[in-house]
């Protein structure tokens, strides 16, 4: 049987563990609305497919300007 892994994160350290970035870098990458997250109530939440998105537009368009 498959194993299905959420999509949504909830929480600074899901979404720090997910990353391989240290909490702190995390919050700091949101609170500078950096990295797309939202809230719900107090909890800091993020989809990975959206992570995902992000971090592949940043990579193209980073190897774009690249000669």
């Amino acid at each position: 049987m498959e194993r299905h892994t959420p999509d949504l994160l909830t929480g600074i350290a899901a979404i720090a563990c997910h990353l391989g970035w240290t909490e702190r870098q995390t919050l700091h990458q949101h609170e500078k609305g950096l990295i797309p997250t939202f809230k719900q109530g107090r909890i800091v939440c993020a989809r990975r497919s959206t992570l995902a998105k992000h971090f592949a537009a940043q990579e193209a368009a980073a190897t774009a300007v690249r000669p």
